[in-house]
């Protein structure tokens, strides 16, 4: 990490750079203070009918301040909301994020807001108390000031503005342009000497309108008392007992204008992957005078700070403590190499409860978890590997982030703040390899909790050369099956039985809401899904075959509906076992689709007619496929001597599909669900 104080103490001075004339020789987009009575009327300020409030603009600038505790970032903003509904009102308060750290931290100053009303035609303002402004510790190095605009209320248009200035170059700020309302107008500008070298990872899907970069020459006077060694910069010395140096400076300005609001879709990872920002990550210094110092890490240096870690790399040798365990079940799995891990991680997974928390290190040590029968995801899956190694196998740790904590990519700057989970890469002899898990009591060896399919993850070798990343993709599917056999009479009530099927990833899902229920809460429960069904008779079957799909074959009455028609009869079988809703209701979708897992869904149904009826007429059949193989829906409805047969198979045949392709994918649901809402019309025969 850099040392922030570049400069040493009986050094004093102040940075003047081109860069403060320079933010300011373009005109700020807004003016604290000052707004347009235009704003506060009721004229249609966004599109979108849903948005509780608008950002009608939000203005930010860094630069880099020279003092006598070395060089400063300050970050400046102003931000204006219009309030368009009551349930906007919480965009009446912000909050703003200090860094702290070995006695020094960041300092919040200038906060200063305004709540303006119209009232009686007159422009009314009531600035922020002092009283509204809150402190709140939101981790062991960050304090969080909160605060709250006065008398908000529909139409009210709320602005703040302050500064921060922090010692931590590390700590540049970010910027996010995107919220989960409308925004306007979003700028930022950043200005940075050529002393500090940023790595900028700019994100999300939505266009820059503005993107600018220019040069300009900084001026730094530094003034010195006794002897001064300036801090190894090569300068000319003034006469006034200072030195100056004359950086060069990168400016940049980045726009977004009519940014539509982000929120939460179905089939998404955390919002933070999608929202359109700009990140910025210190890889390193170049004073005059000094080499090159690399600040960022690499996966090396991060790799090699684990392996070495007493709560992460050490942890992984201490599992023989379970020899004496590992040897008969061993012997029990003979000698192939697939069963012979399923059997470590059966031990490890029966005997270590996961707390439902993810981690990257061990809370303590993995004998203590073992000895507790409970610990984090790093616990149960160090102390895998420690078993796996203690068995015989070439076993070592694939360090990831899960879906909630956000994508990890090859190109991202290393960092392992962006790392919070750990599970097992097991290399067998045949030359194949596994990824293991064992934090799921109810996972099959091999299968992934649904949390880690989040891409890659980066697998780490004792010898770091041979270190690389690995895909973090499905080996099962989220698979249902259900075949029906029921029977109508002339009343339009139905009996029937149904065998169902979960495998896969479907499964493990069904297994833990078993689990949680009981199967006299499940059973009702998936009575109550069912409008007027009764269900007298169950059973479930392979509920601890892990391997096996789980199993449950019911019977079930669901009575005629009150003064149904006579002669005629309409019937939706596939009500009962088809989709509820299309998930896809957005006509547009900016980002990916992410299901996590390929999915299989089918649906078989016989229905015996009453003695006399018939089906009037035959649905048309519909075989519909997505692009590139992504996908294919079968419906088809046959007339047999016996009554009718209906098929409904649903098929998609990857976990991830593409922004461009959600048009598809929206049009394929919505022709899914028309075909399966599709009644069949039962009429006495003539």
């Amino acid at each position: 990490m850099m040392q922030p104080l570049l400069f040493r103490a009986l050094l004093t001075g102040t940075l003047i750079t081109a860069t403060a004339g320079l933010l300011q020789a373009q005109d700020a987009p807004i003016k604290f203070g000052s707004i347009n009575e235009a704003d506060l009327t009721d004229r249609n300020f966004v599109a979108d009918s849903a948005a509780s409030a608008v950002v009608l603009c939000d203005f930010g600038r860094s630069y880099f301040s020279y003092g006598g505790k070395g060089f400063s970032v300050i970050f400046e903003r102003v931000k204006r909301i219009k309030i368009l509904k009551k349930s906007g009102y919480e965009y009446a308060s912000g909050r703003v994020p200090l860094y702290h750290a070995n006695g020094r931290d960041e300092k919040l100053t200038s906060l200063k807001g305004f709540t303006y009303n119209l009232v009686n035609g007159q422009v009314v303002k009531e600035k922020l108390n002092s009283d509204a402004i809150f402190k709140e510790e939101s981790s062991a190095n960050v304090t969080v000031r909160k605060f709250t605009l006065p008398n908000v209320r529909v139409g009210s248009v709320v602005e703040y503005s302050y500064s921060v200035a922090s010692d931590f170059a590390f700590n540049f700020q970010d910027w996010t342009f995107q919220e989960d309302i409308p925004v306007r107008w979003s700028e930022y500008r950043a200005s940075i000497p050529e002393y500090f070298d940023y790595r900028m990872v700019m994100q999300g899907y939505e266009p820059l309108t503005v993107t600018e970069q220019t040069k300009s020459t900084g001026q730094f006077v530094v003034s010195y008392s006794g002897q001064s060694e300036g801090g190894g910069f090569t300068a000319t010395r003034t006469a006034g007992g200072s030195d100056t140096y004359t950086p060069l400076m990168t400016n940049y300005r980045w726009a977004m204008k009519e940014v539509p609001a982000l929120r939460e879709e179905p089939y998404m990872t955390t919002t933070d992957d999608y929202l359109a920002r700009i990140d910025f990550e210190l890889a390193g210094t170049r004073m005059p005078g000094r080499p090159y110092e690399a600040v960022a890490g690499s996966w090396d240096k991060i790799e090699e700070e684990l392996l070495n870690n007493e709560d992460f790399g050490t942890q992984m040798n201490r599992g023989g403590f379970l020899k004496d365990q590992l040897t008969p079940l061993l012997a029990k799995a003979g000698t192939d190499p697939v069963a012979r891990v399923a059997a470590v991680h059966g031990l490890v997974r029966g005997s270590i409860k996961h707390n439902g928390q993810s981690s990257l290190r061990a809370t303590s040590t993995v004998r203590r978890a073992y000895d507790q029968k409970a610990g984090s995801a790093a616990d149960v899956n160090l102390l895998l590997i420690a078993a796996l190694r203690e068995a015989g196998f070439k076993a070592n740790p694939v360090v990831l982030s899960t879906r909630s904590h956000g994508h990890l990519l090859p190109d991202m700057p290393p960092l392992l703040s962006r790392l919070n989970y750990v599970l097992a890469h097991v290399q067998l002899p045949d030359g194949q390899e596994m990824l293991v898990d064992a934090t799921e009591e109810l996972a099959p060896s091999g299968m992934l909790p649904h949390r880690c399919l989040n891409g890659q993850g980066r697998l780490i070798m004792p010898r770091g050369q041979e270190s690389r990343w690995v895909e973090l993709t499905p080996k099962e599917r989220l698979t249902s099956y259900r075949q029906v056999t029921m029977a109508l009479d002339e009343n339009g009530g139905l009996r029937g039985s149904v065998h169902q099927e979960h495998a896969g990833y479907q499964a493990l899902a069904q297994r833990e809401k078993l689990r949680e229920l009981g199967e006299k809460k499940y059973v009702a429960d998936l009575s109550a899904g069912h409008e007027g069904w009764s269900i007298p008779k169950y059973a479930f079957k392979e509920r601890d075959q892990l391997q096996k799909p789980l199993t449950l074959d019911y019977d079930f009455v669901s009575n005629a509906e009150a003064n149904a028609p006579a002669g005629t009869l309409y019937l939706n079988p596939l009500r009962d076992f088809g989709m509820e809703k299309n998930p896809f209701l957005h006509e547009n979708r900016r980002f990916p689709v992410d299901f996590g897992t390929p999915l299989e869904e089918t649906t078989m149904i016989t229905l015996t007619l009453p003695a006399g009826y018939e089906l009037a007429e035959t649905p048309q059949g519909l075989v519909m496929d997505l692009p590139e193989k992504g996908g294919r829906f079968l419906y088809g409805v046959q007339s047999t001597p016996a009554g009718i047969q209906l098929v409904s198979r649903l098929s998609l045949s990857r976990p991830v599909y593409s922004a461009e392709e959600y048009t598809y994918l929206r049009e394929f649901f919505a022709r899914l669900m028309a075909k399966q809402g599709e009644r069949l019309v039962i009429k006495k025969k003539s």
